[in-house]
């Protein structure tokens, strides 16, 4: 990649009235970013390092990231070294008494991040676990939110006020933003190669639709208990969407058993992908997707980020925090006393069970009336 000569980096610091102290310049060269999960997490970092890249052209920019969000990094063309922390295989072949293998590793782990000496090391994650990669790196500048979450602001030398009535988003670009960048339009760039392209095409192709035919991906699976709709109600919406709307549903997550028990109470014919995709290959083929109905999880964030309009269905989550990024997307939400709680368990999960077939039907058949008139898609 061409660059040109970086920016020189400042040392900052917040005078506690909304201004910025610069102190001695120094030359950066190394970054450290520490952004170690989840999918959507990470999707919301992406705009952060598109502007530490501009900021920064010549800098080494290096993420250390956990092995189930990798893929989304790697190969991108704004870093130059991508760590892998493979942090819950590790515990849980310790906890079964496999310990050659992950100690083996963990030396590894640490070998690769004291490697390089960083003049700026960021935690976009402001947790312990974050807290013991930016503790471990060889940083000189080490920066994150004052919050003190989890104690995490212990191990910095530098610290910005974590707004959290801000999306993630917008959040997360506060410390480009700290550190002298403009950002106008975020920048979700995941790096989508041949091969991705070649399998999604491959997958749709064998079930049936070609480059031409419309089709909606349909995520009905999420981390929380608390953040899912019933099988039984996604079955009769994707019923109402291929015979009504004449627009074939294709089913995305790694649960392939998840969907297929949704499958198995529709009355139409749909397209199974669980289990089957890379995180890359989803960003693709939610790319080529009309629209997008899902739950709040990682599916939607790289929906949003493929620019793809999406409805989400929220429930004990805050829409205004984590919810699809941009314009052209309708959040399905019920305005309950007790809504956001998040909390992952719930005796009723009312929030979630009030939304009904039929306005997510609507909201569904209204996105995509504005796609066909070109007014809530481009390209």
């Amino acid at each position: 990649m061409s660059r040109n000569h970086p920016a020189p980096l400042h040392r900052r610091r917040y005078t506690g009235c909304g201004e910025v102290d610069y102190g001695r310049q120094v030359e950066s060269v190394n970054i450290l970013i520490v952004k170690l999960s989840a999918i959507g997490d990470v999707v919301h970092t992406l705009p952060s390092l598109a502007a530490l890249r501009k900021l920064y052209p010549d800098a080494h920019i290096t993420w250390v990231i956990e092995e189930a969000s990798s893929d989304l990094i790697q190969d991108h063309p704004y870093l130059d070294r991508v760590i892998v922390s493979r942090r819950k295989r590790w515990i849980d072949e310790l906890q079964h008494g496999r310990i050659d293998t992950p100690l083996r590793e963990i030396k590894s782990f640490i070998h690769d991040l004291k490697a390089r000496p960083y003049d700026l090391v960021i935690d976009f994650h402001g947790l312990f676990k974050s807290a013991m990669i930016v503790s471990l790196s060889s940083g000189k500048r080490k920066l994150g939110y004052d919050s003190m979450q989890e104690l995490s602001g212990l191990f910095l030398n530098e610290k910005i006020p974590e707004d959290m009535e801000k999306h993630a988003v917008d959040r997360y670009l506060d410390f480009p933003r700290y550190l002298g960048a403009y950002v106008n339009e975020p920048e979700f760039l995941i790096p989508i190669g041949e091969e991705h392209r070649n399998r999604v095409e491959r997958l749709l192709l064998i079930n049936g639709i070609g480059k031409q035919d419309r089709f909606v991906t349909v995520s009905p699976v999420a981390l929380w208990d608390t953040k899912l709709w019933e099988d039984k109600k996604f079955a009769l919406l994707c019923n109402r969407i291929t015979e009504e709307l004449k627009v074939r549903v294709v089913f995305t997550g790694s649960d392939r058993g998840k969907l297929e028990h949704v499958q198995s109470m529709m009355s139409v014919s749909s397209i199974n992908l669980g289990g089957e995709t890379t995180l890359r290959d989803l960003a693709y083929a939610y790319r080529l997707a009309s629209l997008m109905v899902t739950t709040d999880s990682g599916p939607m964030h790289i929906a949003a980020a493929a620019g793809t309009p999406v409805v989400a269905l929220f429930g004990p989550t805050d829409p205004t925090r984590t919810g699809p990024y941009g314009k052209g997307h309708t959040v399905i939400r019920r305005e309950l006393s007790c809504s956001p709680c998040f909390l992952k368990k719930c005796d009723t999960m009312k929030c979630m069970r009030d939304i009904t077939v039929e306005e997510v039907f609507n909201a569904v058949k209204e996105k995509l009336t504005e796609i066909n008139k070109g007014t809530a898609k481009e390209g």
